[in-house]
């Protein structure tokens, strides 16, 4: 006997996006239909929502939904029962057939690549709609896409979901439509758009502060070499990547320093409003995660719960967390993408995975908004590719194929390894031995707006910002930044201003290149903030104007003859 079809009339209210783009998909009741909602928007109820109005008219009599992980299935599967509609999410490839006491299954991308004929039979015997969700995952391999479209072809209507329609290599995603633009690139259409800035305007998502810490590394080369870097100043690729893995070393001072940082953000969060703050670290492998976790139990005095994708009771614990108190979780890939955890509040990105996609999705775990003031506050290396990630969180990407590859980037082969190998030393870990390694708040970054601080740890500066209060609007997020640097600034002047003036001529004075980008940062934040208050454009647009007005990359990662160009050219506006 089939279950009782969902009841349309007590399904849970739909927010305005969900409500416009259910119009947009009833009108046009196409077989195929892709939604991209930046993580925390709710597309699994717009996507039940669209389920339940099919199953109800006689549309389709199953659903399928795909997701990329295990956990996924029981979270799909929870979420539909909540609404009348029930999902089989142990569903087995030999199975062949759903049990009639569901309305379907729940899968996973590499499930249905092992056995697409036994899919593709079940969506021809019964009328069925099939989820695709986080789409962009069917074009990890041949074999995922091949074996998905092959699966559900013949499905009467297929909703395709995403949070980030973009990938970094050129797998064409099945369903997906692709519409070559002027340039002769091919790229990925979406039905209905929400994104971060939308839902941030809504009140749907938090604002996400970036705290950026750089520092002074130090590794030894397999030559025996010991070489000595600052953590976010310009050097060539490799020297970047060895930087940063050496800051990420438990065993130096830089993971330590930026934990305590994030456990006295946790703690202020806590005590102002958001009792149930839990933080997340994510790592780049097993080894590293459990390290982190000690470290994390010797600064808090707490167990921190380990994730790790490979452990059998994975999923429960995350459920566990999700519904406790604890303060830490530290997991490598568990947790990176669409695992609802809405407490999460503050966040430390420890990997040296760095793709739009990886980033994007990481950063999404915090986002998700429960009341109204709430904020999130993100801890990362001051990696310029990461800065410009962080900068760039309101940027709308589409999957295009056959783009050139970035030659500057570092989404290159290096660091998709270490992406992927969670168990397995990369490459690069055999090439060096990280030393030492200390860390120094560097740079703030909000809204597409790089705040410097010039702060070393334990300074009233970095205090400052670990201080700020946990229930703010975005609105009110903009202004307290902006007020703390202008703040800064008047308090440098006062202090230039009181000091005796020398007898003699002194030497000139000559700041680093750091000091220097720093000072013009700041510089044009004050700039950027006055044009504000004269037009009332947001920061961002303007930040974004003078970048299409000058090149160059976001402020965060601009170099000094970029600054003091922007700084020029808005003195003219």
């Amino acid at each position: 006997m089939s279950p009782p079809l969902p009841d349309l009339e007590t399904f849970p209210p739909l927010r305005a996006w969900q409500r416009k783009a259910l119009v947009e998909y009833l009108r046009r009741r196409s077989p195929d239909f892709m939604a991209v909602a930046t993580p925390g928007a709710g597309k699994t109820t717009f996507a039940l929502r669209i389920a339940a109005e099919l199953l109800a008219d006689g549309t389709v009599e199953q659903v399928t939904v795909v997701c990329p992980t295990e956990h996924l299935k029981t979270q799909w599967a929870s979420a539909a029962a909540r609404v009348g509609i029930q999902l089989d999410p142990s569903f087995r490839n030999a199975d062949v057939h759903s049990s009639r006491d569901f309305h379907g299954a729940v899968l996973t991308y590499a499930q249905v690549g092992m056995a697409p004929a036994v899919h593709r039979r079940r969506t021809m015997t019964r009328p069925t709609m099939v989820i695709l969700d986080e789409i962009h995952h069917a074009g990890d391999s041949r074999t995922w896409g091949d074996g998905v479209k092959s699966a559900f072809e013949e499905a009467e209507r297929r909703l395709m979901l995403t949070g980030t329609p973009f990938r970094s290599d050129d797998n064409p995603i099945p369903f997906v439509t692709y519409e070559r633009g002027d340039n002769g690139l091919q790229r990925s259409r979406s039905d209905s758009i929400y994104g971060y800035s939308d839902a941030l305007r809504d009140g749907v998502v938090r604002p996400v502060i970036f705290l950026a810490y750089s520092g002074e590394t130090r590794w030894r080369t397999s030559a025996g070499d010991e070489l000595a870097a600052r953590l976010g100043e310009p050097m060539t690729k490799d020297l970047i990547a060895q930087a940063w893995r050496t800051a990420l070393d438990h065993r130096g001072d830089w993971m330590p320093q930026v934990l305590r940082a994030a456990d006295a953000r946790l703690s202020r969060l806590r005590s102002h409003g958001m009792v149930d703050a839990g933080g997340l670290v994510i790592a780049s492998d097993q080894q590293t995660a459990r390290a982190y976790a000690k470290l994390l139990g010797e600064i808090t005095g707490e167990p921190a719960v380990v994730v790790l994708s490979d452990d059998q009771g994975a999923s429960a614990r995350i459920g566990t967390f999700a519904l406790s108190d604890q303060r830490w979780m530290i997991a490598v890939r568990m947790v990176s993408e669409g695992v609802d955890i809405p407490r999460l509040a503050v966040g430390v990105y420890a990997t040296s995975a760095s793709t739009p996609l990886y980033f994007a999705q990481a950063i999404g775990r915090f986002v998700r908004a429960r009341v109204t003031g709430e904020t999130a506050t993100v801890f990362l290396p001051s990696v310029p590719h990461l800065l410009g990630l962080a900068s760039e969180m309101e940027a709308e990407r589409d999957h295009i194929l056959g783009a050139p590859k970035d030659p500057d980037g570092l989404d290159d082969a290096l660091l998709e390894r270490a992406q992927r190998a969670e168990d397995a030393e990369g490459d690069l870990d055999k090439r060096f031995e990280a030393l030492s390694a200390t860390a120094e708040l560097d740079q703030v970054i909000y809204d597409g707006t790089s705040f410097g601080t010039g702060a070393r740890t334990g300074t009233p500066e970095e205090e400052e910002y670990l201080g700020l209060p946990g229930l703010l609007t975005p609105d009110q997020v903009s202004v307290l930044l902006n007020k703390r640097q202008t703040d800064q600034l008047a308090a440098q002047k006062r202090q230039k201003a009181a000091e005796p003036v020398p007898a003699q001529r002194e030497p000139v004075v000559v700041l680093s290149a750091g000091e220097r980008r720093n000072s013009l940062r700041r510089q044009l934040n004050t700039l950027v903030a006055a044009h504000h208050h004269r037009t009332n454009l947001p920061h961002g647009k303007i930040h974004a104007e003078l970048r299409r007005l000058c090149g160059g990359p976001p402020s965060a990662q601009a170099t000094i003859e970029q600054l003091e160009e922007r700084i020029a050219t808005i003195q003219t506006m």
